[in-house]
């Protein structure tokens, strides 16, 4: 009995080191990684046990067939964490979309207010630029509104899938997360639209005090 339970203590111990190897290797190839305490902060961990039937997510636990060929066991790992890897990444999106709304929730106020909005063309270009950046990588370079080709003849593996998902409510937080950008995008146009309009009357003024200056100097040569 006690060498069984060695024997499963050097299995996990092994099955650790490969994995931090792994990572190891990974982390040499990253583009722009995240921040490593929100990587560790915002995870998902579900229990999962091994049994009889067929493989289910059931009550928040995957439930593995342990009569299952060593290949189709893998497939069915994979669509699990796929969708929870999806659910990850939304949610370190849902974190960098809060920070931004943090970024301009004083606008608001100010312009209720009529106090100046703090901010050049500049840097309100820029907020668009990364509020569009980051409807870009919800809605377009992601799976979080289509189910992967990967799925398609795999109709077992696609319900496994969309059940996960269905679990980690990522349909739903895609919606508000949508409904958040929507506003945003609003707000940034009318932060755009109000430096326009400042723009254009200073150029107006311009052209005014130009064409006074043109008139007062014409009137002093037909005096003098």
């Amino acid at each position: 009995m006690f060498c069984t339970g060695f024997t499963l203590y050097d299995t996990c111990c092994l099955l650790i080191s490969k994995i931090k190897t792994v990572m190891r290797i990974l982390e040499q190839h990253e583009i722009q990684p995240y921040e490593v305490a929100l990587v560790h902060w915002e995870n998902e961990e579900i229990t999962y046990t091994v049994g009889e039937g067929n493989s289910k997510l059931h009550r928040g636990i995957f439930l593995f067939n342990g009569e299952m060929d060593y290949d189709q066991v893998v497939l069915e790992k994979f669509a699990f964490s796929n969708a929870l890897s999806l659910s990850v990444k939304l949610a370190i999106w849902e974190v960098s979309l809060d920070n931004f709304v943090e970024s301009i929730q004083s606008i608001p106020e100010m312009l209720k207010s009529g106090q100046r909005v703090k901010l050049s063309r500049a840097e309100v270009m820029q907020k668009i630029g990364e509020l569009f950046s980051l409807r870009h990588c919800i809605n377009l370079s992601s799976d979080l509104l289509i189910t992967p080709d990967f799925y398609w003849d795999r109709e077992d593996l696609e319900q496994l899938y969309d059940k996960t998902c269905q679990f980690l409510n990522i349909n739903r937080r895609v919606k508000v997360v949508n409904e958040k950008l929507q506003h945003c995008t609003e707000l940034t146009d009318l932060m755009r639209n109000h430096l326009s309009e400042k723009h254009s009357l200073r150029l107006e003024w311009m052209i005014v005090i130009l064409i006074t200056i043109e008139v007062m100097f014409e009137l002093a040569r037909v005096i003098f």
